[in-house]
């Protein structure tokens, strides 16, 4: 573990909260859309409209979010799948899962195995494959493929995913195979038992301290709904979030460090490096740049550590930075000083 030379905190330290690893986070499910009726659709169904105006999925599947009041007409919401539309009306749906929605549909797909046995799966997942349908992906996500590889994924919440990396994250990722590995494993994450280790490359030279713990409470950003940031609690909603970072190497053009993440919330590394004055590379959602041949996040979760959800054995795993960040590392003169 880090050795704590300075804190940051932009509040006092509050209670911590359950961990929200496993959980979709709301604000990132829903995909709104939205269309002028046509001549075309002057009395037809509104369910039937729906379904040209989101083709990819079932009319069950707008038919529940009609009837959850996730349909409008003229502003209007409307919860009867057969509801007539006039010619120039304004239609929108809201997109969101559903209870039939959560059976997804299997996928095959090549994953990188780390580590299999009965109990859990421990996966290196590469940069951009989304780890759970939502807006904007609802197909070809890792879910999808762990109900392809085991047909038992289909009994476990989530397919047994426990913790999640953004799409654009690289790196280690532990899955649970039965429901009773899948308890024990939240368990660990929400007791911070499970210890997970990430590789960064950040814009600009550090220039602080070596080895640090930030303590900067994360909500979304008031200004721009895809963002995360960091909130004062006494005015934002929010949660305590916690990151301890040792710088590995530096230079003019940017900085390496490791981050060992204290608890899980949403974009954590990215918000709490942003807040340093440190984006990362990449990173255009939180201040970062292309640079270094790296037009992806520059993040990569290269050690995971945890108990055997059924032996209680200790586990622990690596996995080398991918071609592209070892590339832009490398580029940067980093390559080989202990980056893997």
């Amino acid at each position: 573990m880090v050795q704590n030379q300075k804190i940051i905190s932009a509040l006092p330290a509050a209670q911590d909260a359950e961990e929200e690893d496993g959980a979709p986070d709301a604000g990132e499910q829903a995909e709104l859309r939205e269309r002028t009726a046509p001549p075309a659709l002057h009395g037809q169904r509104l369910d039937k409209a729906l379904a040209l105006l989101a083709p990819e999925f079932s009319r069950s599947y707008l038919q529940q979010l009609i009837a959850q009041g996730c349909a409008r007409v003229n502003g209007q919401t409307a919860t009867r799948a057969a509801h007539r539309l006039r010619a120039g009306d304004q239609i929108a749906v809201e997109l969101r899962p559903t209870p039939l929605s959560q059976a997804f549909v299997p996928q095959p797909m090549e994953l990188a195995v780390v580590h299999e046995d009965e109990h859990l799966l421990v996966i290196d997942k590469p940069a951009g494959l989304v780890v759970h349908p939502g807006a904007g992906n609802w197909s070809g996500t890792l879910l999808n493929g762990l109900l392809a590889r085991d047909t038992r994924a289909a009994a476990l919440p989530r397919a047994g995913i426990v913790h999640r990396l953004d799409k654009d994250t690289s790196g280690l990722m532990v899955v649970a195979r039965t429901r009773a590995a899948m308890d024990a494993l939240v368990r660990q994450i929400a007791a911070r038992q499970v210890r997970r280790e990430y590789l960064a490359l950040a814009h600009g030279a550090w220039r602080g301290p070596r080895e640090l713990e930030v303590n900067a409470p994360i909500g979304r950003d008031a200004r721009n709904r895809l963002r995360m940031a960091v909130v004062d609690l006494s005015q934002h909603p929010g949660k305590p979030a916690q990151t301890f970072i040792e710088v590995l190497h530096t230079t003019q053009q940017g900085c390496v460090v490791r981050c060992l993440l204290g608890t899980g919330r949403t974009h954590q590394i990215r918000v709490h490096l942003a807040h340093l004055g440190h984006p990362l590379v990449g990173d255009a959602l939180y201040g970062g740049a292309p640079a270094a041949g790296m037009t992806r996040q520059a993040l990569h979760a290269r050690r995971l550590a945890l108990a055997h959800p059924a032996s209680g054995a200790p586990l622990a795993f690596e996995a080398p930075p991918p071609p592209d960040l070892a590339a832009a590392l490398a580029l940067w003169g980093f390559g080989g000083q202990g980056m893997c």
